[in-house]
């Protein structure tokens, strides 16, 4: 997998940080050399004002606070249903025989296409946006789990059947460590569509949230403020994924080994998941 840190410098930041300067001071000195309207595209010195205003006063906090509890109670309720059925699929020939073609089905849906129903069955209220929320998420985290489960080496699974071995321990001890990238990968897919179908349903209907606070600032013409709350979304996308690579940092140890290899066959074999010490032992015995 590419690895970001290995040119992480300070000279690197300091250009990351110049280019993200001359990109904002084009945007500004295009738009105020070519007179364009602040309601077509404002400059970047009135999103900021609209920005610091919204923050300063606690009316994005306010908005922030529900859309991020939608988010994350949607993102929970569909990944653990993905990641329950995916196990159910992939290890389950009847399951995945009579279940997994309506998933399929159901998968070349436009799920957000749904939305305007579920917000007409479940009302303004948080309930539509979680229910968008989880019905987005529930399908990469499903999918990725079942690639990955099925993706164990059957050599390795035989070889811990033929010590006597369970179906719960070759789960635990290859099916799962052998998913755990892909599954890591679906969550990370998985809360970004999570954030967009939250705010799309809040664009159709809600009470409170920052797709709901967007609409109406499009309503009244504050396109500066609308733009406002487009940066907070990118930061709460970005916080969430930084999260995720956290926890992936922390659960794929072995991807940081590897990555001390550089022969390009001699990491592969060290990014692969070790046997358990709990299978070596069983071939002792």
């Amino acid at each position: 997998m590419y690895n970001p840190s290995a040119i992480d410098n300070t000279r690197n930041r300091l250009l990351s940080i110049a280019m993200l300067v001359a990109t904002l001071g084009i945007w500004e000195g295009s738009v105020r050399l070519f007179n364009v309207p602040a309601f077509v595209l404002p400059p970047p010195s009135a999103v900021a004002a609209g920005l610091w205003r919204g923050l300063s006063t606690g009316l994005y906090f306010q908005h922030l606070g529900v859309t991020v509890l939608e988010v994350l109670l949607g993102f929970a309720f569909g990944c653990g249903l993905g990641f329950v059925l995916g196990v159910a699929v992939a290890l389950n020939r009847y399951v995945a025989y009579f279940l997994y073609p309506y998933i399929v089905m159901f998968l070349s849906m436009p799920k957000v296409a749904l939305a305007p129903l579920i917000v007409l069955w479940f009302g303004l209220g948080i309930t539509s946006k979680v229910v968008t929320a989880a019905l987005v998420s529930f399908f990469p985290l499903m999918i990725n789990t079942i690639a990955g489960l099925n993706a164990a080496d059957a050599d390795r699974v035989d070889l811990i059947r033929s010590l006597g071995g369970t179906e719960r321990q070759i789960f635990t001890m290859l099916r799962l460590p052998t998913a755990l990238p892909m599954i890591i990968a679906g969550l990370e897919i998985a809360i970004t569509l999570s954030l967009i179908g939250t705010v799309v349903t809040e664009f159709l209907g809600a009470e409170q949230g920052l797709g709901m606070l967007m609409q109406s600032m499009n309503f009244s013409m504050d396109i500066a403020g609308s733009f406002s709350v487009l940066i907070l979304l990118a930061v709460v996308g970005l916080a969430f994924k930084q999260a995720l690579l956290a926890v992936r940092h922390r659960v794929l140890f072995w991807e940081r080994l590897g990555r001390g290899a550089s022969n390009p066959s001699e990491q592969t074999k060290t990014t692969a998941p070790a046997m358990p010490a709990e299978t070596k032992q069983m071939a002792v015995s």
